[in-house]
């Protein structure tokens, strides 16, 4: 993907899951972490390893892989 050079996948590493500069820290793992520390001096703490850019091109992969899909809703 354009602007996400940050991104690796190789299929020796992570079993090929998309993984943040060919680290074993996957998209995944970063999505998680967001979600569990609520600041990010305690996200940097835990991964000392991860900089702003990993993170923010971590948020835009997942962005850019799921589906946008309408679903109608019935009796609504």
């Amino acid at each position: 993907m354009p602007g996400l050079d940050r991104i690796t996948s190789d299929p020796s590493v992570m079993y090929g899951q998309p993984c943040i500069r060919g680290m074993r820290v996957t998209v995944r793992r970063v999505l998680e972490a967001l979600a569990t520390y609520s600041d990010r001096q305690e996200l940097s703490a835990e991964y000392p390893e991860l900089e702003d850019e990993d993170v923010r091109q971590a948020l835009a992969y997942a962005a850019a892989n799921l589906d946008d899909k309408v679903l109608e809703l019935r009796g609504a």
